[in-house]
C-alpha cells in the first residue's frame, strides 16, 4: 500500500472510531479507563488530529466488538447493497456510516445510514465533544436530541450545533431507513455560505414559466 493510501486510511479512521463509540453507548472517559488510552488523545484521533497506533487501534477495536478491516474501511461489501463502490462501516443492523473525505485536519464530511426500527425508539443517547457539527436530511425522519431540545427533522432539514451540546440521533419511526449527510469541524470549523446580496440575486433570477 503506498504512503498516501496508509495515510488517508488511518486518516478516515476518525469519523469510523466517533461512530463506533457512539454506537457502543460510550464516552471518552469510559473507552480511555477501558483501554488506558488518555481521553485527550482520542479525542484527537476521533477529530483527525493524530493518526492512531496500530496498539491504539488493536484495544479500541476490542473495546467496541468490530473488526480492523471495518474500522480501515477494507470489509467486504455488504451483498444487500450491491451499488455502493466504497463499503460502509456498519454496525449489524443498528447503523452505517460512509466517510467522505480521507484526509487529515479541515472539515470532515460522512454519510450516515439509520434502518427503520422494529420497535418505538427511545430518545437518542446522547453524547458531548469538542467541535461543530452541520447535519442535513436526506431520506426519512430523523429524530435528533440536542441537549434538552427535541426535533423531527425531515428530508431538506438542516441543524448545525456545538457539539459541545449533548447531541444523539435517531430514526425517528417505522416507515423506513432514515439517511443524512454530516459535515463536522473537529476544531470548530463551519461552513461559511456565500450568496451574493438580494438586490444582485434578484437582477440575476432566471424567467420561470410557472408562478
Amino acid at each position: 500500500m503506498a504512503v498516501d493510501d496508509v495515510d488517508g486510511t488511518l486518516a478516515a479512521m476518525g469519523p469510523r472510531l466517533r461512530a463506533a463509540r457512539e454506537h457502543h453507548g460510550a464516552t471518552l472517559a469510559g473507552v480511555s479507563g477501558a483501554t488506558g488510552i488518555s481521553t485527550s488523545t482520542l479525542s484527537r484521533i476521533e477529530t483527525g488530529r493524530r493518526k492512531p497506533t496500530l496498539e491504539m487501534l488493536l484495544h479500541l477495536a476490542k473495546e467496541y466488538g468490530v473488526s480492523l478491516d471495518e474500522l480501515a474501511g477494507t470489509a467486504p461489501a455488504p451483498t444487500a447493497e450491491p451499488r455502493r463502490a466504497t463499503a460502509p462501516l456498519s454496525f449489524g443492523d443498528d447503523k452505517a456510516v460512509l466517510p467522505l473525505t480521507p484526509y487529515v485536519g479541515g472539515l470532515h464530511a460522512h454519510k450516515h445510514v439509520l434502518p427503520a426500527p422494529e420497535d418505538p425508539p427511545a430518545r437518542p443517547r446522547q453524547a458531548s465533544h469538542d467541535g461543530y457539527e452541520w447535519l442535513c436530511v436526506l431520506y426519512g425522519r430523523l429524530w435528533l436530541a440536542l441537549g434538552d431540545h427535541d426535533l423531527v427533522m425531515t428530508p431538506g432539514d438542516v441543524a448545525e450545533f456545538d457539539t459541545r451540546t449533548p447531541h444523539g440521533v435517531a430514526n425517528a419511526g417505522p416507515g423506513g431507513p432514515v439517511e443524512y449527510l454530516v459535515l463536522f469541524g473537529p476544531q470548530g470549523e463551519r461552513l461559511r455560505p456565500r450568496t451574493p446580496p438580494a438586490a444582485a440575486r434578484a437582477s440575476h433570477r432566471p424567467h420561470r414559466a410557472w408562478p
